[in-house]
């Protein structure tokens, strides 16, 4: 099994359930004991019994042709644990090398219903904090909104200063920081790779490989458009989200709740928290947007089965049914349409049309 996931999101914490990091079957690639004990990989993993994990594997991709060999030559069903973070690289290979022969798990921080769990009810307080502060627990648990802040400015430049070149990422930190920077000001919105381009005085293409680096480091969401077989122009570029909020608010500036609530952004900013809290909980098989040039759109459709639901996210006390959201139950043919607001009561809306507090999602 394969755990994937950006750095600091709980990936080892995960790991040393089933395994001390003391044992002998545990390797830490990060940490260069480890490290030099599989200089000879081969020698070392062969005759090792029981449930080995390697952490941090993506430091060494060469690793995937030899864990094949081992997977075929044995019966035991789950005796590697491999923990990356979201290396392109690493990706690509285990996608050739162990096809077939691994499944890959996303490990993330926390969500809605994890700090409900942790609180033993729903709190709106939590909530609040989760989508201010995001959901990587050190950011999250953190003693205070400063200490939080700190914490997250530390992070995002580790990742471009750090992270990035050991995936074999070859961006200046300060372009790429710059990038990432400007790119909290799409948060939300229909990606076009030109004004960021004229911006940085890049070429476009260069701009679209800043993009998938950080979407392939799970920074960012790309949220795919669908295409229904209509008589309309519908849109054809992705929607950009943070997949993190405390990592859009760090990238704002935006150091408290007062901060947040008054920023121009804080809308868009509650959709994209919102969004990344339905896509955990509903785990659908397919998630898209869907838009067409006359104005009509979706925030999001939802695939699962032969089951097609829509939300839409509305930021309001008392949201009401639009024409927009009209033509796209029609045009789309949903099952269901739900809109995910910030209140207290669930209640319909009109026949298939549903309100429904973000707290309700968490499964009773």
């Amino acid at each position: 099994m394969v755990l994937s996931g950006p750095r600091q999101s709980g990936k080892t914490t995960l790991a040393q359930i089933f395994l001390s990091r003391q044992s002998a079957n545990y390797f830490d690639l990060e940490y260069p004991p480890h490290a030099q004990r599989l200089a000879q990989a081969a020698l070392t993993l062969e005759h090792l019994q029981g449930l080995v994990v390697i952490d941090e594997v993506q430091l060494k991709p060469d690793l995937f042709a030899l864990l094949r060999v081992l997977m075929d030559r044995s019966d035991q069903v789950g005796q590697f644990l491999l923990l990356c973070s979201a290396s392109p690289a690493l990706l690509r290979q285990a996608g050739e090398s162990l096809l077939g022969r691994v499944e890959t798990v996303q490990v993330n921080g926390f969500d809605i219903q994890e700090i409900g769990a942790e609180l033993a009810h729903y709190s709106d307080q939590a909530t609040l904090n989760l989508w201010l502060r995001g959901g990587f627990a050190r950011s999250y648990l953190a003693r205070c909104d400063e200490d939080s802040m700190v914490w997250r400015q530390q992070a995002i430049a580790s990742h471009v200063r750090v992270d990035l070149p050991q995936f074999g990422v070859n961006i200046a930190a300060p372009a790429m920081l710059r990038f990432w920077t400007m790119l909290a000001h799409y948060h939300g919105q229909i990606w076009s790779a030109a004004p960021s381009a004229q911006s940085m005085g890049v070429a476009e293409s260069t701009i679209r490989r800043y993009l998938d680096t950080l979407t392939q480091t799970l920074m960012i969401r790309q949220l795919q458009p669908w295409h229904e077989d209509l008589a309309k122009r519908q849109v054809k570029a992705p929607k950009i989200y943070f997949r993190d909020s405390g990592f859009l608010h760090a990238l704002m500036g935006v150091e408290s709740l007062s901060a947040l609530l008054t920023h121009p952004q804080c809308g868009a900013s509650w959709e994209g928290f919102a969004l990344e809290q339905v896509l955990r909980l509903a785990q659908p098989d397919q998630a898209y947007f869907w838009a067409t040039h006359q104005g009509a759109e979706l925030d999001l459709l939802l695939l699962k089965g032969r089951q097609r639901v829509g939300v839409e996210f509305k930021r309001a006390d008392a949201p009401s049914v639009t024409r927009s959201m009209r033509i796209a139950a029609d045009n789309l043919k949903l099952d269901a349409l739900y809109v995910v607001y910030p209140g207290l009561h669930r209640y319909a809306l009109m026949p298939g049309v549903e309100a429904v507090p973000l707290w309700a999602l968490m499964p009773h």
